[in-house]
């Protein structure tokens, strides 16, 4: 899956997209993207600041999907290893 191009994030072997991370710069992204879903729930309480928490949610999952398209393989449609 690496190719020997240091990919962070594999591509899925089934659908589209990018499976759980292969190198460590992966998990400490991925860590980062949790710490910060966990910080905006306690900080903003989604029942009391519904918009503000969902605009954090956003921002977080378009900075994860940035950081997979520029770190991870190349996403394509997979329908299995060949």
């Amino acid at each position: 899956m690496d190719n020997g191009k240091g990919y962070w994030f594999p591509a899925k072997t089934y659908g589209w997209g990018w499976g759980i991370p292969k190198r460590w710069q992966g998990w400490v992204v991925l860590l980062a993207y949790l710490a910060g879903i966990v910080a905006a729930v306690v900080l903003l309480r989604p029942g009391e600041r519904t918009v503000e928490f969902f605009a954090v949610l956003a921002a977080l999952t378009v900075a994860l999907l940035i950081v997979c398209w520029f770190k991870g393989e190349p996403p394509k449609w997979r329908w299995g290893s060949k």
